[in-house]
C-alpha cells in the first residue's frame, strides 16, 4: 500500500505537534523538586503570633489512598513560624483533615472523613494520642463542634436518599453519653427543591455550623451561596446573607463567623471562596451591607477567616497553600506555607472562631489588596495566573462570562487532580496533545473506513 506523500508529511507534522505539546510536561517532570511541594515553612513574619497557630491540612486522598506528595496532616506552628509538631493520620486508614478546634481542656477536636465515614476524635497535642474517637456513618463531614459537655454539633452533608431522589442534608446534635441524636434540622424543609439546580448527592454542601448564642446556629450551605442563622427552638431561618447564584454577595463561601459591633450591629465575616476574597457584612436597616473586602486577585479559594483580638484577620488561603495574618488594610504580618491545601487555622490562645472587633469598630471599612507576602511557591500557586490569563484572553468577547466561570472552576478543581510536577499550563498542553492525537486518529480511521469495513466483512464471512 502506497501512502501519499502529503499524508506522510501531515502525519509527521501531527507527531511533531504532539511532541511539542508534551515537552513542557516532560521538562517539568525532569526538573521537579519534591521539597517545594510538601514543604512546611514560614513566609513573611514581621509580627510574632500570640502563641501557637493550629493548621489543618486537607491533603488529597482518593479511594482510600493518600497521595504522599499531597499529604494530609495537622500542623502546630510557633510564634515566629517555627514548626512545633505535625500529626499524620495512621489509625483507621488514610484521611482528609478539615475542622480542628481547640477545646477548653487544651486538647483538640478533629473532624476527619475517610471513605463514606467520618471519624471525630479528641487529640492530645502533647502526646499526639487520641483521648476518644467516634465513627459516624456520614460522608465528607467538614465541621464538628463541641456543644456543651458531652454533645457535638455536626454539619452532615452528602446525605442522599437514592430511592426517594431527595437530599437528606442536615444539622444534628449528637449526645456522646447516650449515643443518640437529640436534635436535627433538614435543609429540604426550608429550601425549595430547585435550589442549586435541584436535589443532588451533594446538594447543600454544608461546610460549617457554629453556635452563636441565644439558641441560634450559624450555617454555611456552600452550594446555596449564603450564610443563614437558624433558631433551634422554632427551627426557622431568622437571618440570611446572600441568595442562591447571587455571586456578587457570596460565591460558595466557607466558615462564616458571627460578630457584633460595639453598637450592637450584627456582622458576618466570611471566606468568600468562589470570589477569591474575604468579606465582612454589617446589617443596617434590615439590609446586609458589605463593609470590608480583601484579597481579590490575590487569594485563591480562601476557606477560613478569623478576626483576632488585635484586629488582624487570620486567613486560610487554600490553593496558595498558606495561612496569613493580615492587618485591616491587607498587610501580611505573619505567614506560613502548609501544603497540601490547608482548610482551617486557629490561633490556639483565642479558642475557636473569631474573637476580635468588627471592621467598623476598627474604622477600616473599604476594599484592600494584600501586600507584604513572601510570595513563595510551596505547593505551586500558578492556578491564580492560569485563571487570570484565560479570563483576559476572552475579555470583551461573547465568551467572557462562560469562560470566566470555567477558568475559576478549573483553577479550584485541577490543583487537586493534576500531578504535583505539572503546572496548569503543562496540563493544558498535555490535554491539547491528547485532543490532537484523538483528532488525528479519528481522521485516519475515517480515511481507512472502507479498508476496515472490508476487513471486518472478511472476518465474518470466514
Amino acid at each position: 500500500m502506497n501512502i501519499p506523500t502529503e499524508r506522510l508529511a501531515l502525519r509527521g507534522a501531527v507527531l511533531l505537534l504532539i511532541i511539542g505539546l508534551l515537552t513542557p510536561s516532560a521538562v517539568s517532570a525532569l526538573t521537579y523538586d519534591p521539597s517545594q511541594q510538601t514543604s512546611l515553612e514560614p513566609g513573611t513574619v514581621t509580627s510574632s503570633a500570640n502563641g501557637s497557630t493550629l493548621v489543618s491540612v486537607q491533603g488529597y486522598t482518593f479511594q482510600g489512598n493518600t497521595n504522599p506528595k499531597k499529604p494530609a496532616r495537622v500542623v502546630s506552628v510557633g510564634e515566629r513560624g517555627s514548626l512545633q509538631w505535625t500529626y499524620d493520620d495512621s489509625v483507621n486508614g488514610n484521611a482528609w483533615f478539615f475542622d480542628v478546634d481547640p477545646l477548653p481542656n487544651g486538647n483538640l477536636l478533629v473532624s476527619s472523613p475517610r471513605g463514606t465515614d467520618t471519624v471525630v476524635f479528641e487529640l492530645d497535642p502533647d502526646t499526639r494520642e487520641r483521648v476518644w474517637e467516634q465513627r459516624f456513618d456520614m460522608e465528607d463531614t467538614h465541621d464538628v463542634d463541641a456543644f456543651g459537655e458531652d454533645e457535638l454539633l455536626i454539619a452532615n452533608m452528602r446525605e442522599w436518599n437514592d430511592s426517594a431522589g431527595v437530599s437528606e442534608d442536615r444539622i444534628v446534635v449528637y449526645n456522646r453519653t447516650t449515643d443518640e441524636i437529640t436534635w436535627e434540622w433538614y435543609f429540604k424543609n426550608h429550601f425549595p427543591a430547585d435550589t442549586d439546580g435541584g436535589y443532588n448527592a451533594d446538594w447543600s454542601h454544608v461546610n460549617d455550623v457554629d453556635y452563636i448564642g441565644d439558641g441560634r446556629l450559624l450555617l454555611s450551605p456552600r452550594n446555596f451561596d449564603q450564610a443563614i442563622v437558624v433558631d433551634m427552638e422554632s427551627k426557622e431561618i431568622v437571618e440570611r446573607l446572600g441568595t442562591d447564584d447571587d455571586h456578587g454577595v457570596l460565591n460558595e463561601q466557607h466558615n462564616p463567623d458571627w460578630l457584633v459591633s460595639e453598637n450592637g450591629t450584627p456582622t458576618v465575616l466570611v471566606a468568600d471562596s468562589g470570589n477569591n476574597r474575604v468579606v465582612e457584612y454589617a446589617k443596617e436597616d434590615g439590609e446586609w451591607v458589605r463593609t470590608w473586602s480583601v484579597g481579590s486577585n490575590t487569594l485563591s479559594w480562601p476557606r477560613d477567616a478569623d478576626r483576632l483580638p488585635n484586629g488582624n484577620t487570620l486567613v486560610v488561603d487554600t490553593l496558595n497553600h498558606r495561612v496569613i495574618e493580615i492587618t485591616p488594610t491587607g498587610e501580611v504580618v505573619w505567614e506560613y506555607y502548609a501544603t497540601w491545601g490547608p482548610y482551617d487555622a486557629e490561633r490556639v490562645a483565642h479558642g475557636d472562631e473569631s474573637s476580635g472587633p468588627t471592621i467598623r469598630d476598627l474604622n477600616a471599612s473599604g476594599s484592600y489588596p494584600i501586600t507584604g507576602s513572601a510570595n513563595l511557591t510551596a505547593g505551586g500557586n500558578e492556578s491564580v495566573g492560569f485563571a487570570a490569563r484565560v479570563e483576559s484572553t476572552f475579555a470583551g468577547t461573547p465568551l467572557e462570562e462562560p469562560m470566566s466561570g470555567l477558568s475559576t472552576r478549573l483553577s479550584h478543581v485541577l490543583p487537586w487532580l493534576r500531578p504535583v510536577w505539572m503546572t496548569p499550563w503543562d496540563l493544558f498542553s498535555a490535554a491539547c496533545a491528547v485532543g490532537v492525537g484523538l483528532t488525528a486518529t479519528g481522521g485516519e480511521l475515517y480515511l481507512m473506513r472502507r479498508r476496515l469495513l472490508d476487513a471486518l466483512r472478511g472476518l465474518f464471512e470466514s
